[in-house]
């Protein structure tokens, strides 16, 4: 514990954003961290339980106690050792990370809980800084081959784990870069590319061979693999959205989210998108349909783009401002959370933009483009079971102009179309792809993680489920495991 009485004497602070009227001139990092003084105060805050309650909440198992005292000894290059034993990427996390082990501070049930995520970004990014972020190839290889079929989280940390201890590792992605949704599906102003390609380049000096443009299933058959490779990693994602089903929907201007975040980060890095394809926000009255993560970096990209207006509908009703007695601590909390992109709405537009229990009835058009959304409002109420009911309110209809209307209402389950159904896995109930607890699919020798097993879910899941993966699989082709893992 690195200050007995810091919790007592010293109160939570965040690093801080760029002005909003300012940040969204551009796509450029909105985050201004703090300065390594500020960040040893916040480590000092740290009261070192005797049950981390913060370390159990992070799917990583994150030994955050033990870097905060480090941090607070100023022994950044052992703090970044302790990090890295548990998580591969902490950049990742420290920048896109809702913090679910800040729920699980003890300090936080009656004060405000520690910064982990600002700390754990401070550590890797002086690790960087200082050039101790290196390569790590194994000694001695094992002779054997692996598929990582997708480049998102999961398949990065999997590729990197199972490298390391000898593997030969061959990542496949079907996009024109590595990355999978940090890459195409997170904003660059939350998440610079930077941030993947020098985690790109540093597992590439550790071995692994990455192939981008490579679609399994397509350009690549799923025999083929099985053929040249002892294991195959299936860490696709959730890819298959979410879509409504109303009169109107084929109108031009009507898109789902991840066809428009992705061309937003491809044009930052010089990428030209077909004319007929690209789809823009400049100018136009966007509507975004969802309220969540993709909901609001729909939001944020739409106003750097320079949209005249944005609307966001959310169907569900807002939740509570603080924590209900049914999420009590050290539950990670569904309240009422106000995301940059919002701030810098209401910033730009004068007026919250989220309107909560809306639904969707309609959309009308003119010469085949969008122009209008018909919607209802809606009353929510709970049964003695305690499940939720909606109903429309009668005389609740209402109209807004829409020039650009974006689906972000989630993912329902990966692709099965093409690869997953050429090999022959099953699938469970929601659609994902069925795993035993050691991630093997029904197929021997074919296991899965991330999104596409478990489903739509965080970026901190992502890398813990790959961590897990590579476990099972180091395992299952050399009889034991040094790989550590928290799940």
């Amino acid at each position: 514990m690195g200050k007995a009485t810091g919790f007592k004497e010293f109160e939570r602070k965040l690093g801080n954003y760029k002005p909003e009227l300012d940040r969204v001139n551009n796509f450029d990092d909105i985050y201004v961290p703090l300065e390594d003084e500020e960040i040893k105060v916040q480590a000092s805050r740290c009261m070192d339980c005797g049950v981390p309650f913060c370390s159990y909440n992070c799917p990583l198992g994150n030994i955050i106690p033990d870097y905060n005292d480090l941090v607070y000894n100023n022994q950044w290059d052992k703090a970044l050792e302790v990090l890295h034993t548990t998580n591969n990427f902490p950049e990742f996390t420290g920048k896109i990370c809702p913090a679910l082990c800040e729920s699980g501070c003890v300090l936080g049930i009656n004060r405000k809980p520690i910064t982990c995520k600002q700390i754990e970004l401070a550590i890797i990014e002086k690790g960087w800084e200082k050039g101790i972020v290196k390569p790590q190839p194994p000694a001695v290889y094992t002779g054997k081959k692996i598929a990582v079929v997708g480049s998102g989280p999961s398949g990065l940390a999997a590729a990197q784990q199972l490298a390391r201890v000898g593997h030969t590792v061959t990542v496949y992605e079907r996009a024109d870069a590595i990355g999978g949704c940090l890459r195409y599906g997170i904003p660059d102003y939350k998440l610079p590319q930077l941030y993947i390609d020098r985690r790109v380049n540093q597992m590439e000096e550790e071995g692994v061979d990455f192939k981008t443009n490579t679609n399994v299933g397509k350009d690549v058959s799923v025999e083929d693999l099985k053929n040249k490779y002892d294991v195959i990693c299936l860490t696709g994602g959730s890819t298959t959205p979410r879509d409504l089903d109303v009169s109107g929907r084929n109108l031009d201007g009507i898109h789902f989210a991840m066809e428009f975040l992705p061309q937003a980060n491809k044009r930052n890095v010089g990428k030209d998108i077909p004319a007929n394809e690209s789809i823009t926000a400049k100018d136009k009255k966007v509507i975004v349909i969802g309220g969540g993560d993709t909901g609001s970096d729909c939001v944020g990209t739409s106003i750097r783009q320079g949209a005249a207006d944005v609307i966001q509908l959310e169907l569900l009703d807002a939740p509570p401002a603080d924590r209900s007695s049914g999420q009590p601590w050290p539950v990670y909390p569904m309240i009422l959370r106000t995301s940059t992109s919002h701030k810098e709405a209401m910033a730009k537009f004068g007026k919250d933009i989220r309107n909560y229990s809306i639904a969707t009835k309609s959309f009308e058009g003119k010469d085949g483009k969008v122009t209008k959304i018909n919607c209802v409002k809606l009353k929510w109420s709970t049964d003695e079971n305690g499940r939720k009911t909606m109903e429309e309110v009668e005389g609740s209809e209402f109209q807004l102009d829409a020039d650009l209307v974006l689906f972000a209402m989630g993912f329902l389950h990966p692709e099965h179309k093409g690869m997953l159904d050429d090999l022959g896995v099953e699938y469970d109930g929601r659609g994902n792809v069925l795993a035993a607890a050691n991630c093997m699919t029904n197929i021997e020798g074919v296991f899965t993680a991330g999104d596409m097993r478990r489903g739509q879910s965080l970026v901190v899941h992502a890398i813990a489920e790959g961590r897990k993966l590579a476990k099972s699989v180091d395992e299952y082709l050399m009889g034991t495991t040094y790989l550590r893992s928290s799940l």
